[in-house]
């Protein structure tokens, strides 16, 4: 019994905050800063965690967040009230960590290799490393495409419906690459199950 009263509290708390957001939007759209201001202070460490953990570059983080809510202040007047706001959010951020990664593929077409790069995202098991370091080093190993619905569904809780809105593709292809890269992770962390446990 106890169960389904806390699902209800955690169903009726999310409508509120659906609502709230889209309030929060109208507002902003009418021209109050107030109102944006409220909206990224909701978002703003939920949207640093997630380029944290989809680039594992701490340095990226506070440029390409406030890079999202630039992307999103401009084009709040765009957003149709059709889904919540964070699986547009998501799909603004994730968009500029993709964006980064290119650039950075550009960039290292025109500069020489250097061997320290390849070393920063190994992870030795013999290092005393926490158990939260090895796995965010894992996820940076994975693909970038198949990192991102992992991270959604994992980490923040992303239904399949949501994730495919947010990446712009096919259900089917956001349990595929969810389903790829836990199996990736799985034989990234084999060595390290001793540390895991």
């Amino acid at each position: 019994m106890s169960e389904i009263i806390e699902e209800n509290k955690l169903v009726l708390s999310e409508a509120a905050n659906l609502e709230e957001d889209f309030s929060l939007i109208k507002k902003s759209v009418e021209g109050d800063e107030a109102s944006f201001r409220i909206l990224v202070l909701r978002h703003k460490e939920k949207v640093r965690n997630l380029i944290f953990l989809t680039l594992n570059d701490a340095g990226l983080v506070d440029d390409i967040a406030q890079d999202v809510f630039i992307t999103v202040y401009k084009n709040l007047n765009k957003f149709r009230y059709e889904s919540q706001f964070t699986t547009w959010l998501y799909r603004i951020t994730i968009n500029k960590c993709k964006d980064h990664i290119r650039k950075l593929k550009i960039r290292s077409i025109f500069s020489p290799i250097k061997e320290t790069d390849a070393e920063e995202i190994s992870v030795n098991p013999t290092e005393d490393a926490d158990a939260s370091e090895i796995v965010q080093k894992a996820l940076a190993k994975l693909p970038q495409k198949l990192r991102a619905p992992l991270i959604l569904k994992e980490i923040e809780g992303f239904s399949y419906q949501e994730i495919a809105e947010t990446l712009g593709c096919e259900i089917g292809t956001v349990k595929s690459r969810i389903f790829r890269a836990r199996e990736g992770l799985k034989k990234i962390l084999k060595p390290y199950e001793k540390e895991l446990l």
